[in-house]
């Protein structure tokens, strides 16, 4: 099947909205993802509730808000399109305003010596692991005979944060949107599954907390998907998770600003045009993953008003979680409100091998790495 083909419409657009459609379209979109939320918090207690005293009562409690809000998201994603409406309330399935915004208040439920206590080896898995799977996905791209741009694009989805690392490569390479769409497409496709494959996997390996934590946020491609399967294993994987991928979102901007230049200089050089060092910081600011810093801001004003209020300083920090809790789970039901099938059919096979086989030495390559930087560690 070839691989410039035409971008299917559900991915043209980033966020599957049309500008052209009236305001009130994305306020009904809104209200789906909040009527949804309310759902998911609804069945996160009722289902244990009814579940008690029964042979499920083990595996009721076990599911997280995830798992409800992820599969609300998709059933109504099929109501939605069955009815022809999907698209027009598009506009309010805001997953990437959901999701930063629930990690910022997620800086204030993490303490900001845990995140010094983690950053040693969350910068030092960050990197080895960015760097042995970015290295490994553009050669393997390579012998499947894929264009450069595309192995780059592959490349930075799989190594650093899926669908952000994607489109920040795609800026600074130059791809055409028919390999973005390709590339986000299996973003999604891999990352669903892995939210509920790697807790499981967890608990047949025995890994503890900061293991499952470090390991999910070096593997799963997008943030959101981290946050949601870090929330199934627990409290404390969902902290390190989330700064493990963090870690890696910083280099999200040093890789766009390597790959210009070497799309500069090596691939696609511009009749010998130089860029220069204004150019590359002006690029590495750009592509920075902002909500990083408001996450780290977040987590030293909590720290510094739990020291100087106490006690009486929980209850602000009791209402961040419940605020950071709701983000995310508009993010978990927006995030199956957008998947579309539709913009798999025209994917070739080859960039699903090279993107298959990249997950999986990810998968490898993290554990081990994981298992001997956070043995030990306690959150």
């Amino acid at each position: 099947m070839s691989e410039s083909t035409t971008t299917p419409p559900d991915v043209a657009a980033p966020d599957g909205a049309d500008p052209a459609r009236p305001w009130y379209w994305a306020l009904l979109g809104v209200a789906v993802v909040v009527l949804l939320a309310a759902v998911t918090r609804f069945l996160e207690s009722a289902v244990p509730a009814a579940a008690e005293g029964t042979g499920f009562a083990g595996v009721a409690k076990a599911v997280e808000y995830p798992v409800y809000a992820i599969l609300l998201g998709l059933a109504a994603n099929a109501v939605l399109s069955a009815l022809g409406i999907r698209r027009r309330l598009a506009g309010g399935f805001r997953t990437e305003f959901f999701i930063k915004t629930g990690l910022v208040l997620l800086g204030s439920t993490v303490l900001f010596d845990v995140i010094i206590k983690a950053a040693g080896p969350a910068i030092l898995q960050a990197i080895l692991l960015v760097s042995a799977v970015f290295l490994f996905t553009w050669w393997l791209g390579g012998r499947f005979g894929l264009d450069d741009r595309l192995r780059a694009l592959l490349a930075s989805s799989v190594s650093i944060c899926g669908v952000s690392a994607a489109i920040a490569a795609a800026g600074a390479v130059q791809a055409r949107k028919e390999q973005l769409a390709y590339t986000a497409s299996l973003v999604i496709l891999f990352a669903l599954p892995s939210i509920f494959l790697l807790p499981w996997l967890v608990e047949i390996i025995g890994l503890n907390a900061a293991q499952a934590g470090a390991w999910i946020g070096g593997n799963i491609d997008t943030t959101a998907a981290v946050a949601a399967s870090g929330a199934i294993v627990g409290e404390g994987a969902l902290q390190i998770a989330s700064i493990v991928k963090s870690t890696q979102n910083i280099l999200m901007g040093v890789a766009a600003v390597l790959l210009t230049a070497y799309f500069t200089f090596r691939v696609a050089p511009a009749g010998g045009a130089t860029v220069g060092i204004g150019t590359w910081a002006r690029t590495l600011w750009d592509r920075f993953p902002k909500f990083v810093l408001g996450f780290l801001a977040a987590s030293i004003i909590a720290t510094l008003w739990a020291s100087a209020m106490g006690e009486a300083g929980a209850a602000g920090l009791d209402t961040a979680k419940a605020l950071r809790d709701w983000f995310l789970i508009a993010a978990f039901t927006s995030i199956g409100l957008e998947f579309s099938v539709n913009s798999l059919k025209e994917v070739g096979w080859r960039p699903i091998g090279v993107f298959a086989l990249a997950t999986l030495f990810n998968l490898v390559v993290g554990l081990i790495l994981a298992s001997l930087l956070f043995r030990g560690f306690s959150v």
